[in-house]
């Protein structure tokens, strides 16, 4: 299992389009993917679930994912909310 905490730092404001983008980035990992905020722990692929988390730029979160690919899931998604890099689309 690997764990990243990353603070959120996306461009945009944190509604529709940059979770879609979230979740469509966990979903190309085999790992499973989960973010914690606060006392929530969330399957990063699933539409529903991430936008229950009502997340805004400055929020600390911690990036959890398990499998065979999870060191680059965990690191890709941290950037991604990090705003450090941008989801192709």
């Amino acid at each position: 299992m690997t764990t990243k905490t990353v603070k959120v730092s996306l461009q945009e404001d944190l509604d529709t389009r940059p979770i879609a983008m979230l979740v469509q980035m966990a979903s190309q990992y085999n790992s499973t993917v989960y973010i914690d905020h606060e006392s929530k722990h969330v399957n990063a692929k699933s539409i529903m679930g991430m936008m229950t988390l009502a997340l805004k730029n400055g929020d600390s979160v911690n990036v959890v994912a398990e499998g065979a690919d999870e060191e680059d899931a965990a690191a890709k998604i941290s950037q991604y909310l990090g705003g450090d890099i941008q989801a192709a689309g």
